[in-house]
């Protein structure tokens, strides 16, 4: 084996341990994209979870506003009719 060849074949080895560290690199960062594209998704339902929560707790203090002016009412009325 000459002097050429043997540089030949280191550069070659060089270059696919280059390759190879690429594709692990290249798979790695697949990995990350999935988890971002999954982060993203989840985000987006956790926020429109929210906003029906938000919903949801605002309904549900106009309908106790709602009780508490029903039993001011009802007092009101049995304070007027004692014999009921």
């Amino acid at each position: 084996m000459t002097t050429s060849d043997a540089i030949s074949t280191g550069a070659l080895l060089t270059m696919s341990v280059i390759a190879m560290v690429l594709l692990i690199q290249y798979l790695k960062l697949q990995d990350i994209w999935h988890m971002i594209v999954d982060c993203k998704s989840s985000m987006r339902w956790a926020q429109i979870q929210e906003g029906e929560n938000k919903e949801l707790r605002s309904a549900l203090r106009a309908e106790k506003a709602h009780v508490e002016q029903l039993k001011r009412k009802l007092e009101l009325l049995q304070a007027l009719n004692p014999a009921a």
